[in-house]
């Protein structure tokens, strides 16, 4: 047989710990080592024993002092007359002895405080709705009209659900009721009241339209006020624009999701906008002036310099989103990047004078060939 170990070891505390110390310890043992919480470990459960044992003991000041003074050895020690520190035969015993430590409850895992009651009618449901906004609209703000679905008080009894509240005979009018499951524990938790929905009361005479509820579906149009610098994946809440609750509950909130529609010019990276512009191969070489749309439907001109590689990319301060709520003054930056258009509709004429520069040019381009083709060579030399 094992030799017991010390209670003071086993629950982790010093010989003179105070009384609330040992509860403390005791508490967060067993509830480690709880055996709904270990299904089947019989180490957990040992432990679980072991630590409610030395709990017995230790939290009597007769048995402590005792314990002090001879150990396991004391006067109806384990195995000994009294059953002093003689152990549990099962779970239950431990429960019924000690389940006060945890609340007034075996094990102390209850969903819900007892005698709780709901105070009035519920709360009705949130909704939520996705809108598509165009960068324009991002720009400056807009207002979108949207069509909802809601529940909304019935105009026939004022939302009240009838005549004739009566207290609910299910549920007491707590608006909850109590299912206890019995394991190795009592565990004790609470749902709203199917009979009355929550609200602790019934409907003596519920009114024909909204069958007591207090509340019907109904379509609506509301507007909705974007603010300027919003993106995709933030949301607005709008308070009390949700469902309505039943027999005069408070109504539920509005989730107003924000998604981007794709642009075919622009591309968003924050508040920065970032375009690509197609310039000609003349002005690149010649340099001279290119027009850019701007997403307020005005324009700007950005000097293009002569000899502009492809792949430049050119800033246009404040031209970009503004952030939310930060106002004109915080928007971000256009980035324009160039690329070459190369035409395909030449005419004779044109031909000709794109055939007298690559004449004109001949003798560079074919250095800058040569130069390249001896460097590869040299790679593999």
């Amino acid at each position: 047989m094992a030799e017991k170990r010390d209670y003071y070891e086993v629950l982790g505390v010093a010989k003179d710990a105070s009384a609330e110390d040992i509860k403390h310890a005791y508490k967060k043992l067993a509830i480690k080592y709880h055996p709904d919480k270990n299904p089947g470990n019989k180490e957990a459960e040992e432990k679980f024993k072991e630590a409610a044992e030395a709990y017995e003991v230790l939290s009597d000041p007769k048995k402590r002092a005792q314990y002090d003074q001879f150990g396991h050895a004391m006067p109806g020690g384990a195995g000994g007359p009294g059953g002093f520190g003689g152990g549990f035969s099962n779970f239950e015993d431990i429960f019924s002895q000690f389940g006060d430590i945890f609340g007034g409850g075996f094990g102390g895992f209850h969903s819900s405080s007892r005698g709780s009651r709901r105070q009035g009618p519920p709360r009705g449901q949130d909704l939520q709705i996705k809108i598509a906004l165009s960068y324009k609209e991002i720009l400056s703000g807009t207002t979108k009209k949207v069509r909802l679905k809601r529940y909304a008080p019935c105009t026939e009894c004022a939302g009240k659900g009838g005549e004739g509240v009566e207290t609910c005979p299910t549920c007491k009018g707590s608006g909850v009721v109590r299912h206890v499951t019995r394991s190795f524990f009592q565990m004790v938790s609470e749902s709203p009241c199917t009979n009355c929905g929550g609200t602790g009361e019934v409907i003596a005479k519920p009114c024909a339209h909204c069958h007591g509820e207090g509340r019907v579906l109904e379509e609506e149009t509301i507007s909705i006020k974007i603010p300027e610098g919003i993106a995709e994946g933030q949301y607005l809440k709008l308070r009390g624009e949700g469902h309505c609750g039943p027999r005069g509950g408070a109504s539920g909130d509005l989730l107003v999701v924000i998604a981007e529609k794709k642009d075919d010019f622009y591309m968003r990276e924050g508040s920065d906008l970032h375009c690509t512009i197609e310039i000609p191969v003349y002005k690149l070489a010649l340099g001279g002036t290119q027009r850019i749309p701007t997403l307020d439907g005005g324009e700007v001109s950005i000097k293009i310099s002569a000899g502009t590689q492809p792949g430049a990319v050119f800033r246009l301060k404040a031209q970009g989103l503004p952030e939310l709520n930060g106002g004109a003054s915080s928007r971000g930056n256009l980035f324009v990047e160039v690329e070459t258009q190369i035409p395909t509709d030449l005419t004779s004429k044109e031909k000709d004078l794109y055939k007298q520069l690559a004449e004109l040019r001949k003798d560079k381009d074919t250095a800058k060939d040569d130069s390249l083709l001896e460097k590869v060579k040299g790679l593999f030399s």
